[in-house]
């Protein structure tokens, strides 16, 4: 048996703008108008092309962790889904030596109509488990998972951290070799994700391999004893796990935030519920209204992101229509209001804000904009986690001064 378990050798992958390719089913459209129209020859780019990886090279060692950073657009995904066959690369080879489990949608193989009973079969058969391995793990999943007295329920009753949670344990019974995870470790609450972790680390101590990518750096600097930093699909370091996480802060955002010199949208206005005073008590909420408006026809996701003192990341997270990317007509403006809890431990916070196009090029980003500091409460845990999600009250997608609300959860 081969001491690598992973062998990527200068691996490329190129996406057409304007085509959907989230998996195999997204690529028959995109191959059918090739087909049609004819193929760019050699590896030219045409002029609505562009890599979303740059010549990967590198190798994971049987029983190794290796953690996968870089801002999001990066190509750290689409390096996943081509390791677990959803994608094929334009070109360039890779191997993998053992059986591989994926964390990464944990939920996508669930029907809404089935119950939660049903669902464990039918996703566990989707990602390559037999009926008999599946029931007799069935106990073991349900009980992981705390969704039991609800098991016979269909999960369209479920909330998404049920779903959440369901999903990550049917994936967690896999027993693979090579394990895949990209974000799936902050699904349901705080004890879930607890949970979570315990169950990596149980999982790395049996030897399994592991490629973890995540935006939370510290559960990649406990996991991981190497890592790699993507920017723009080109390995940018590669190393110890600490000294690559100091790549990503070192410079603050602006090493890796190259503004794109065609500006499609703008901030126009930033401002803060707490304006007035920079200091808050633990559990204060605080609400920032963010103002972008549009200089041509385009797709953005305006973003937040908060940081502590030693630029670790607390969260980044998105404005987004049902997954989408939102949809502005030159001149169009929207504001979104941003309102979170700073359940955070004491010490002091930097608060940016940015907008991203759908390739994951940055059209505006403010590095610090504001600076939080959060008074010391011993009720305060050390871990700290911020949800945000979308709330949408009309199926349309919202005209100009129509407001959206990113609400922030305990």
């Amino acid at each position: 048996m081969t001491d690598t378990s992973v062998e990527i050798e200068s691996l490329w992958k190129k996406f057409r703008r304007g085509e959907r390719h989230d998996s195999i089913r997204d690529l028959i459209p995109a191959t059918f108008r090739r087909m049609l129209h004819g193929a760019p020859p050699g590896h030219d780019l045409r002029d609505d092309d562009f890599w979303a990886l740059q010549d990967i090279s590198f190798s994971v060692a049987r029983g190794e962790a290796v953690g996968i950073i870089g801002h999001n657009g990066a190509g750290k995904s689409t390096l996943l889904k081509i390791l677990t066959r959803l994608l094929q690369p334009t070109r360039g080879s890779y191997s993998t030596s053992g059986r591989i489990g994926a964390l990464i949608e944990v939920t996508a193989g669930f029907h809404q109509d089935l119950t939660g009973r049903e669902n464990v079969f039918l996703n566990g058969a989707i990602i390559g488990m037999r009926k008999a391995e599946i029931a007799r793990r069935f106990d073991a999943i349900v009980e992981f998972s705390g969704v039991g007295e609800f098991i016979d329920t269909p999960v369209k009753r479920y909330s998404s951290g049920m779903n959440a949670r369901l999903g990550f344990s049917i994936a967690a019974h896999l027993d693979p070799e090579i394990l895949i995870v990209d974000e799936v470790l902050s699904v349901g609450d705080y004890t879930f994700q607890g949970k979570c972790v315990q169950w990596m680390q149980e999982t790395l101590r049996n030897g399994t391999t592991v490629i973890f990518v995540s935006h939370n750096m510290d559960a990649v600097l406990s996991l991981c004893n190497r890592a790699l930093l993507l920017n723009h699909g080109k390995v940018m370091a590669e190393g110890k796990t600490v000294e690559v996480i100091g790549e990503y802060y070192r410079g603050g955002a602006g090493y890796f935030v190259e503004l794109r010199p065609d500006v499609f949208a703008r901030t126009t206005a930033f401002s803060s519920s707490h304006d007035d005073r920079n200091v808050v008590d633990p559990g204060d909420r605080v609400t920032y209204s963010h103002t972008v408006v549009a200089d041509r026809d385009c797709e953005i996701s305006p973003g937040l992101q908060i940081r502590r003192e030693n630029r670790a990341v607390v969260r980044s997270s998105y404005a987004r229509m049902r997954g989408e990317p939102l949809r502005l007509a030159r001149g169009e403006s929207m504001t979104l209001d941003w309102s979170l809890f700073y359940n955070f431990p004491a010490g002091a916070y930097t608060v940016s804000h940015f907008i991203e196009d759908a390739q994951g090029g940055y059209h505006d980003f403010t590095n610090g904009a504001r600076i939080v500091i959060v008074g010391d409460d011993p009720r305060v845990k050390s871990e700290c986690y911020v949800g945000m999600s979308l709330e949408q009250e009309s199926e349309r997608m919202p005209a100009a001064a129509d407001t959206l609300q990113l609400i922030g959860r305990r």
